[in-house]
Order: structure tokens, then sequence, then C-alpha cells
């Protein structure tokens, strides 16, 4: 099960918490404070968190998703990622080679 689904199924049952049972209640709870646990976060300056909670705010994104983002059109932008599109003969271009 998915992060998001469990967040999910956490909703979703405290919504009509006298439908679910003592047990289930205890799993739940219980798969809860393992997940947050292991949940690693990351560790950042406090100006560069600062300017990413800005740039986030500024573009209304939510900061793990700006992260996620920069992050991963760096490692595109490096040739650590392929290029997620292919050009093909017919497409057309525009600039100098």
């Amino acid at each position: 099960m998915s992060r998001y689904q469990f967040v999910h199924e956490l909703e979703s049952t405290a919504d009509h918490i006298a439908d679910a049972s003592r047990a289930d209640l205890q799993v739940m709870l219980r798969r809860a404070a393992l997940m947050i646990r292991n949940a690693g976060g990351l560790s950042l300056d406090p100006r560069t968190d600062d300017a990413l909670s800005s740039l986030a705010a500024e573009i209304g994104k939510a900061k793990p998703d700006l992260v996620k983002t920069i992050v991963g059109e760096w490692l595109v932008a490096n040739a650590y990622l392929p290029v997620p599109y292919a050009l093909d003969e017919e497409s057309a271009v525009e600039g100098n080679s």
C-alpha cells in the first residue's frame, strides 16, 4: 500500500470513526507510527530552506514537490537521467547547431 493510499485510508476512517473496530484502529495507528518513525527528512541549510520556502509560496507549489522538480531537472540536465522525450527526424527545431 502506498503512502498516499494509507493517508486516504486514515482520513476515511477518521471521518467514520464510529464504524471502525478497535482492532482496525490499532493496526492503522501502528502502521502510522512505523511510517512516521521511518520517514527520512532532508536537512537543509537555513538559507537554502528559506529560499525554497519562498519560491514554493511564490509559484504556489508545495516545497517537497518543488524539490522533486528541481532535483529531477538537474539530473536530466547533467545526464544522470535520460531526457524524457526524444526528437525524431520530422520534429521542427529552432536555433543553430
